[in-house]
């Protein structure tokens, strides 16, 4: 159609636009579709293969050479994947929008042949005479009705033609003026989508080149909304996301992948291996888009996903397992969802949510994502398949001083994160294959605030056996007993030299908060003598590590005094995932996710 369209001036008539032959357009897009596949294909056979075997048997800097070209020719075919879907896309969204008012059009048409009226080729229809005239008796004469393109815009003249034709014909102009001028400004809008969808030329792929793969993606996802995006189940739950997603087609999912990598890489509740394709090419659109922005949140954001790109394009080492992108965003402090095992198909699932300060940045790619790595690593020496997850699906509270001041940790970002997780937790359950997967929630910090905020909900968090604490200032309740699984299931680790785990309640810091405005709550336990306080309730509440909540105490190791070498330092609070600094810790926390809790090494409560 393209040449024909082109909006309010439009020179498509009505006959044309019943010719169009939508099966031809829709046979084109499946042919991109084919060498979208075909493409992405290839690059798993680079990248799983071909990488891998080249790494693991030759060395030398022309292996390395090598190396970087393979990355790139998997790079490209990534690209290609991505625009070729776009296309298939936007050919299959013009038939879909075509064939609808070809709907309209042929309704109109059909009209006018029961009532015989004659429609001319420039849209206008000829009714004949009808009714009587009220001084003769005659028939009144016909005429001719003209299409008006919006009738709904135009202001009714309270005239009414005494020939009962005249209503008629008048309704069937409109609706075929009406359907060519939909058909041509769709025409109008997707010719410029395609013109667009083209690579620029060489063999690499560039950033600026993904930047523009962005756009396209936006474009084709603004013009197929009525296509596509309305059927995404949004507001479903994860059971009706995964029916739905099941239920689709083998070209509808591989449509939706390419349009809304964004939308389903982040749909809990359908499959770990979906959700990862999605996510990866989302990643690549993510830094096409932030790629040369100058602002400090764009830039921060970037560096923390070229990382986490590294890491998805390495060859696991022997012991590690793969990584699955679960989850991928930069809205508010960023979103990565991170999986290291199968979570779909490990008997044994642990999702780990961070605290205070943790954000989408380079520390986190490197730092919290090693924590859910090591994590699985040691319980899969525990017997069935595990996988662990890091979870940065929540903004969690920033703080400028460090943890020198948990002010900014109020309680609305752990309900908000809490909500959200609980939802996760809820597709990884559905979407697990086994009969009943053995799964567990750790919450580091205000992580565990918002973990507690969780498993407060009715029913608790969905599908959770177990839920861990380490380093926490409290989970927002009084006893082990509100947290959903029984107290002989929730754990906490508490390092002695951790001073988190020991701030004073808002109450208490209340008390003394004029002498210590700047310092915060942290300044209230180091100056105010707290180790020895008369309570045992800290920041969110009852000190998990109390007799009194109730919990099962692990042993962790003590961490560094705060005061020590002439310096102050918290390294005590972000050690109990480190296998290196505190073996102990990580091995207790690896026994519960891999369902043998009964073997941790216990401590005495506070």
């Amino acid at each position: 159609m393209s040449g024909r369209g082109g909006g309010a001036g439009s020179a498509l008539t009505w006959t044309a636009l019943r010719e169009v032959k939508c099966a031809e357009l829709e046979q084109a897009a499946d042919g991109w579709g084919r060498v979208s596949n075909r493409a992405d294909a290839a690059r798993d056979r680079v990248e799983g293969q071909l990488l891998p075997v080249l790494r693991n048997t030759q060395k030398g800097e022309a292996v390395g050479a090598a190396v970087g070209r393979l990355r790139r020719l998997g790079t490209n075919f990534q690209y290609i994947y991505t625009e070729c879907g776009l296309l298939r896309t936007t050919l299959n969204s013009l038939a879909h929008e075509i064939r609808a008012q070809q709907r309209v059009l042929q309704g109109a048409l059909d009209d006018a042949a029961a009532l015989r009226f004659t429609v001319h080729a420039d849209g206008s229809v000829a009714y004949p005479a009808a009714g009587e005239g009220l001084v003769d008796g005659k028939p009144l004469a016909g005429g001719t009705a003209s299409g008006v393109p919006n009738p709904g815009m135009v202001t009714p003249s309270g005239l009414v033609a005494p020939n009962p034709n005249a209503g008629k014909a008048q309704d069937i102009a409109d609706r075929v003026a009406q359907a060519v001028r939909t058909a041509a400004d769709a025409d109008w809008r997707y010719t410029r989508i395609l013109r667009s969808l083209k690579a620029q030329e060489g063999l690499g792929v560039p950033a600026a080149t993904w930047k523009d793969a962005a756009a396209d993606a936006a474009a084709v996802r603004e013009a197929a909304g009525s296509y596509l995006r309305n059927a995404i189940p949004h507001d479903a739950s994860p059971a009706e996301r995964k029916a739905w997603w099941a239920g689709l087609t083998d070209e509808q999912r591989e449509e939706y992948l390419a349009v809304y990598p964004d939308q389903i890489g982040n749909l809990d509740g359908i499959p770990a291996l979906v959700r990862d394709a999605a996510n990866r090419d989302n990643l690549q659109l993510l830094m096409g888009k932030l790629e040369g922005r100058d602002d400090e949140d764009s830039a921060t954001k970037l560096a923390a996903l070229r990382e986490i790109d590294r890491q998805l394009r390495a060859v696991p080492r022997a012991g590690e397992p793969p990584m699955y992108l679960l989850g991928i965003g930069d809205q508010g402090n960023g979103r990565a969802i991170v999986s290291y095992g199968n979570p779909d198909t490990a008997r044994n699932v642990a999702a780990y949510v961070p605290g205070l300060n943790t954000s989408l940045d380079e520390e986190f790619a490197t730092n919290d994502l090693k924590r859910a790595r090591d994590l699985s690593i040691v319980s899969n020496r525990h017997g069935e398949p595990a996988a662990a997850i890091t979870w940065l699906g929540y903004d969690a509270p920033q703080s400028p001083d460090g943890l020198g001041s948990l002010s900014v940790a109020a309680d609305g970002r752990a309900e908000d994160g809490g909500l959200a997780f609980r939802e996760f937790m809820g597709g990884i359950e559905v979407a697990n294959e086994n009969q009943d997967p053995h799964m567990t929630a750790i919450g580091h910090s205000y992580g565990s605030r918002t973990v507690g905020s969780a498993a407060q909900y009715p029913g608790g968090i969905p599908g959770v056996d177990d839920i861990v604490f380490v380093g926490s200032p409290g989970v927002g309740v009084d006893s082990a007993d509100a947290l959903g699984v029984g107290r002989d299931h929730v754990f906490v680790g508490a390092a002695a030299n951790d001073v988190v785990t020991k701030l004073p309640s808002k109450g208490e810091f209340a008390v003394g908060a004029s002498e210590m405005l700047v310092g915060g709550p942290v300044a209230a336990y180091v100056f105010g003598g707290l180790a020895d306080r008369g309570d045992d309730d800290v920041w969110f509440g009852k000190d998990p590590a109390s007799e009194a909540f109730g919990a099962q105490r692990f042993e962790v190791g003590a961490g560094p005094p705060l005061v020590g070498e002439g310096r102050v330092t918290i390294d005590a609070h972000s050690e109990y995932f480190d296998p290196e600094l505190d073996r102990t810790s990580v091995e207790n926390m690896a026994l519960i996710a891999a369902g043998h809790a009964n073997r941790i090494q216990r401590e005495e409560p506070r």
